[in-house]
Parts: C-alpha cells; sequence; structure tokens
C-alpha cells in the first residue's frame, strides 16, 4: 500500500511554462465519461492518458476542480439535514466537536421523498454556531426546514429564517444513521469515495476541492446526458480565472482564507 501525497514539497516542481490556462479537453471528458464515473486519480489519469508526467496529470484535474462550482448557484430548499464529520485519522485526547489535526466537514443533504436531492459541503474550523450557521445561510434558502441533531452550535437556526428540526441522538435507541439517513449515507459515501478512488491519498490544503468535485459529481448523478456534463463543466472552466500552477502547491500558495466558497 503507497501514497501519493503531492503537496508536501520540500523540493517544489519547476514551473509550467506555456501551459494552457483551459484544460486539454480529453482531460475534461476523461473526468466527466462514464468509463471512469466515479473520477480519476491523477495516477489513474496519466495511466488512462498516457502522459509521462504525474505533475501534469495532477495539474490538469486540479483546474478542473477549480471549475465545479458555480458562484451562483441555487440553494438547498425543502427540507435539508445537515451534519458534520471529520476526515483524517484517530487523535488521542480529543473528544467530541474537539480536532487538532483533522478536518471538519459539514454536510448538508437536501430530501427528495425517501432518497436524497443535491447537496452541498465544505471544510470549516471549528463547530461553533457562527461557523455552521454560516454554512447553512450560503447552503439553504430561507424558509426552508433545517434538521439538524441537538448539538448547541445550531440553536440558533430557528431565529435566522428557518423552521428547525431538533433529532437529540443520546438515549435514542436509533442510530444516527437512521435518524438522519440522508445526510449520513453523503458521509459515507464521501469518505468511500476519497478511499477508493483516490486512495486515502488527499491532503488537507487540497481537500476543498476534492469536495467540490465529490458535490458536483453527486447532484449529477441522475444526468442521462453525459455529453451535458462534458458541456457544463467546459462552460464553467471559461468561467473562472485562471490558476497558475505555482498558486496550487504549497511552497508558492497563497495564505488560506479560513473557508473555502463552495
Amino acid at each position: 500500500m503507497f501514497e501519493l501525497r503531492l503537496p508536501k514539497f520540500g523540493d517544489c516542481w519547476d514551473d509550467l511554462s506555456g501551459y494552457p490556462q483551459a484544460p486539454d479537453p480529453l482531460v475534461s471528458g476523461g473526468l466527466v465519461g462514464h468509463r471512469q464515473k466515479n473520477g480519476a486519480s491523477a495516477m489513474g489519469l496519466q495511466r488512462v492518458l498516457g502522459l509521462k508526467s504525474y505533475k501534469t496529470a495532477w495539474t490538469w484535474l486540479h483546474k478542473l476542480r477549480r471549475a465545479m462550482v458555480r458562484p451562483d448557484r441555487d440553494r438547498l430548499t425543502g427540507r435539508v439535514e445537515v451534519d458534520e464529520t471529520y476526515l483524517g485519522g484517530l487523535e488521542e485526547g480529543v473528544r467530541g466537536r474537539q480536532t487538532e489535526s483533522k478536518a471538519l466537514i459539514i454536510v448538508a443533504a437536501q430530501e427528495d421523498g425517501p432518497g436524497i436531492g443535491r447537496i452541498r459541503m465544505r471544510r470549516i474550523g471549528d463547530a461553533s454556531a457562527a461557523s455552521l450557521v454560516s454554512f447553512i445561510e450560503v447552503s439553504v434558502e430561507a424558509g426552508s426546514v433545517v434538521h439538524t441533531d441537538g448539538w448547541l452550535g445550531y440553536e440558533p437556526v430557528g431565529s435566522k429564517g428557518y423552521g428547525h428540526d431538533v433529532t437529540f441522538l443520546k438515549g435514542n435507541k436509533e442510530t444516527p444513521s437512521e435518524l438522519m439517513p440522508r445526510v449520513h449515507r453523503v458521509i459515507s459515501l464521501l469518505k468511500r469515495w476519497l478511499m477508493g478512488t483516490h486512495q486515502g491519498a488527499v491532503s488537507l490544503e487540497h481537500l476543498d476541492y476534492y469536495l467540490d468535485e465529490f458535490t458536483f459529481r453527486f447532484n449529477r448523478r441522475k444526468s442521462r446526458s453525459r455529453g451535458m456534463l462534458f458541456f457544463r463543466l467546459l462552460q464553467q472552466a471559461v468561467a473562472v480565472d485562471p490558476v497558475p500552477y505555482k498558486s496550487m502547491v504549497k511552497c508558492h500558495a497563497t495564505p488560506e482564507l479560513p473557508y473555502h466558497k463552495m
């Protein structure tokens, strides 16, 4: 077993001089094509396209991931389950929603009858009311019903123009996955995708963009036209600002903002 963790840059790669800002259409097709419906790791893309450089495959994929979120996309509506999860290994001496090295992810899953509609997710710095409510306001349309557990950080939700349905998990005979099945299903699928497609080798500094890709794919999972997915991704790719390679890697990147715009 091995991991490819590109961004631990003791030695930085040279710049891709003359590299085009728009990704090659072949890469877009490979990313959303039916042959790799769960996406592609950089190593997998390198192998499929016969690229000589892992660096090139990694760069192309990250350029595409930055085009997978429309800034003006609609917020979730109706009844929405919201919960958090951690990504990362075990931490000794840390309890509850505290974390020192793991990533805290908040996820919203729109109810669609017994199934799941659209989703939203992003990394947050902590489980405070400010962090949780900020995500909900950006992701869920006012007037919707937000279903959460009894964590105090969600307490202000009802005063922000939402209906608030609270399910207390402690002492309940049913499991969290039974009480809030949609959001826990999405969390399970996200972790499986990261461990399967990407071998669990996703660095924290690039995690936000992997969340973008998972959201893009999940929300279009029922699309009957792969060609339309390809077209939409190209539309978004030409609408976003160019992302030079140097800005992607740790040795050149500017300091992270507290939250990535999802």
